[in-house]
């Protein structure tokens, strides 16, 4: 029996609050049947996983993910990207509001409280009035602000799992329970030596601060997953469609392949399609970045959502919903931020064991301050404890890698740089050798005239009107180029007796006169004399250029040099590569010559030609030996392979749909300067991860210690759990800050 290829799926996670959440699904998931790979998103809130179809599914997962206590559902697969994007960001804001409106409320509560405090009664004195009030003011924020850190903290619980929600209900329900006692029946205190105070302010500002933390962390999350939501609104909702000779508006979700789609200029391409009748620029800047428009005729190519600057089209639909660029385009970016760089694993690692952990530091610190002597040891037993337990909630460790994948993803589709996921992008950040394919990559990919020269003599005009007419019945590339190259001479010549000979060049009479167009070799094997042209031609041949003779009645009429054009910033960017130290080489199947000619030109030195596909992999394998960091960069099929096997794959849009699936990066601009872009991206996102999991351990190792009372024996100071809770928040919103900062990046 033929075992079943690996499945993917991404799942929502709702509930999710620090890196312990995240590392609870995560590793839930890895131990569930069938799962072979799992990387849970704290920034998203979901969990793309590989699996195998024949040992689970999306439904024995979402089950496994609400087992953990945290609650998931199957994806929704109908409904449009933009109309998903919309129903996420209603959400967002809906929970940033909430979270905003019950911390603003929550602190004005607490500030009462604060204001109240010298006229509530203290130990020497039963409860009265303003403690009371105190009483029922906690009680309610805490049923209502705070109850989601109880019902989350009693769901971990329940799974013998512990997070951020443990941490806060343990140390605000001690607080609680303490001021309770002191409130209803201080003489258990009393009777201990223990001063009656209420601490009550203090749970409704922990409770306050956290969720401040929470709001501005929602805020700024929608903030990073911005790019993705603007584009994936670009999709037009509506279509005119021509059918039965009739137009109407449809909506996007009726519009099937093989319409035909009526665009008028200032409208979005509510599809992909061809171009059937009508002409203009189309402004693609939204694929590729490029800010010129970009000229569209009868048999051209649209991408949907691109703008129809000028001209009427009628386009035959090719591609709609799922299977539209667009959708692509935005189901890799989701896919892509939803994705684990390597670094990430360190901050798992750390997370999973870190509740548990800051629990035991807890107990040992109270333990420890109720062996003071001379001092109300409970009181600051308690208030160290609590505040131990609040500083060290997790949060900041948990957004640290994912923040900043998210908003470099959104930066490079902004610039035409598609980046699939967070391990590539950090690959990407530390390659040293670079493997550019020649065709179509380093060179436009479409042979073009670069010269041409006549015999004396001739009438140029004339020559390149039936030259022109000959090639144009001919299907070679070579044809093809000297056909563009004569096209503004082009007349409908007397062209009869066409007759092509494979590789070599094309027969015909024209007026009745025998011409002659192809290779040196053909031209010379009829006896025609090329020696007046021998020395260019050998020039030619010696810089890559494939030589084309067109003779007429037996006698050379001109010659054309035809070559692969150079992209017009290949030799910039392969500058731009060996000024960052990083080695260049050139791979290609073609001929040494050429391809020699072709480096000489972009400024590389080491040259690998005359390879097949099988012989590029062995090329990329040789480097890794080496030890060497690669990324290949290509664009064909053939390059499908050594793009698979590089350790990050670069693959150039203009190329074949498989060489795109089989690379990591996807360069949607038809230059090269999104090779360059990409390594700036990711080298500046890596230094971004490394600077955000820096400052989320040093927070926690430089806080737990202050909070424990480490300071108080030398300088009298001891960390409120007030100041704890508002430094924990802090720790977070400034991480997802710094990730911000990705947004501003300089690229081409």
């Amino acid at each position: 029996m033929t075992a079943l290829a690996p499945d993917t799926v991404t799942l929502p996670v709702e509930g999710m609050t620090c890196a312990a959440c995240q590392a609870n699904v995560q590793r839930a998931l890895v131990r569930a049947p069938g799962v072979q790979k799992a990387a849970v998103n704290l920034m998203t809130h979901e969990a793309a996983i590989v699996f195998d179809p024949a040992l689970t599914n999306p439904a024995a997962l979402v089950e496994a993910i609400n087992d953990t206590g945290y609650s998931s559902s199957l994806p929704d697969v109908v409904t449009p990207a933009a109309a998903v994007a919309d129903d996420r960001e209603r959400q967002q804001a809906h929970e940033y509001r909430l979270l905003l409106r019950q911390s603003l409320i929550s602190l004005a509560i607490g500030a009462t409280m604060m204001a109240a405090m010298p006229f509530m009664d203290g130990a020497a004195h039963a409860a009265g009035p303003w403690t009371y009030a105190a009483f029922v003011a906690t009680t309610f924020v805490m049923a209502w602000a705070g109850r989601r850190f109880y019902v989350r903290a009693w769901k971990a619980l329940r799974h013998r799992t512990a997070d951020m929600n443990t941490l806060i209900a343990i140390g605000t329900g001690a607080a609680y329970l303490y001021s309770l006692v002191a409130t209803f029946a201080p003489r258990l205190l009393h009777g201990g030596g223990v001063t009656a105070d209420v601490y009550y302010e203090a749970v409704v500002f922990i409770i306050a601060l956290v969720l401040l933390g929470n709001a501005m962390e929602a805020r700024a999350k929608g903030q990073t997953t911005r790019a993705l939501r603007e584009l994936a609104r670009l999709q037009p909702g509506v279509a005119r469609v021509r059918r039965a000779g009739a137009d109407q508006d449809l909506a996007i979700t009726d519009v099937v392949v093989g319409d035909i789609v009526l665009v008028r200029p200032g409208e979005r391409f509510p599809v992909d399609g061809v171009v059937l009748t009508g002409a203009g620029a189309v402004d693609e800047a939204m694929l590729t970045g490029e800010s010129l428009p970009v000229d569209k005729q009868p048999g051209d190519r649209l991408i949907g959502a691109t703008i129809n600057l000028s001209g009427a089209f009628e386009v035959r639909a090719t591609a709609v919903g799922a299977a539209s660029v667009l959708a692509q385009i935005v189901r890799l970016m989701r896919d892509a931020q939803g994705s684990q760089a390597p670094i990430q694993r360190l901050a798992d690692r750390v997370s999973a064991v870190f509740v548990p952990v800051v629990i035991v530091i807890a107990v040992v610190t109270f333990a420890i301050w109720m062996m003071v002597p001379n001092e109300p040891s409970l009181v600051r037993a308690l208030t160290a404890a609590v505040a131990v337990l609040i500083i060290a909630c997790p949060c900041a460790m948990g957004l640290a890698v994912p923040t900043a994948v998210m908003v470099a993803s959104g930066r490079g589709a902004a610039a035409g740089v598609l980046i699939k996921g967070g391990e590539p992008l950090e690959r990407l950040a530390t390659v040293d050798t670079v493997i550019f394919d020649k065709t179509g990559t380093l060179t436009e990919g479409r042979p073009r005239v670069e010269r041409v020269v006549f015999a004396e003599g001739i009438d140029e005009d004339a020559a390149l009107r039936w030259i022109g007419a000959v090639e144009r019945r001919s299907e070679h590339p070579l044809a093809a180029a000297i056909a563009d190259f004569t096209r503004a001479a082009a007349t409908d010549s007397d062209v009869s007796g066409f007759e092509a000979h494979a590789g070599r060049g094309v027969r015909a009479l024209v007026g009745g006169v025998p011409v002659l167009i192809g290779t040196d070799a053909l031209v010379s094997a009829e006896g025609i004399d090329t020696t007046s042209l021998r020395g260019t031609l050998d020039e030619w041949a010696a810089n890559g250029q494939t030589p084309v003779i067109a003779a007429r009645n037996g006698a050379v009429v001109a010659a054309f040099a035809i070559a692969d054009t150079l992209r017009a910033n290949a030799a910039s960017v392969v500058t731009r590569l060996r000024e960052s130290d990083t080695r260049v080489v050139m791979l290609t199947g073609d001929r040494k010559v050429t391809a020699e000619a072709i480096a000489r030109r972009a400024g590389i030195d080491e040259v690998v030609a005359e390879v097949l596909p099988d012989a590029k992999v062995g090329t990329v394998k040789s480097l890794q030996r080496e030890g060497r960091i690669v990324a290949m960069v290509g664009d064909g099929l053939n390059d499908a392979p050594a793009l698979a096997q590089a350790d990050v794959g670069i693959a150039m849009a203009s190329g074949t749909d498989i060489a795109a699936d089989a690379a990591d990066v996807t360069l949607m601009r038809s230059d090269l300067a999104g090779v360059v872009d990409a390594f700036t991206l990711a080298r500046r996102t890596l230094a971004t991860m490394k600077q955000n999991l820096f400052w989320a351990f040093i927070y926690n190792v430089i806080g737990i210690p202050i909070a424990a009372g480490v300071l108080y024996p030398a300088l009298g100071v001891q960390l409120s759990p007030v100041i704890a809770s508002a430094a924990m928040a802090f720790s977070s919103v400034s991480v997802v800050a710094n990730s911000l900062r990705l947004r501003r990046v300089r690229l081409s």
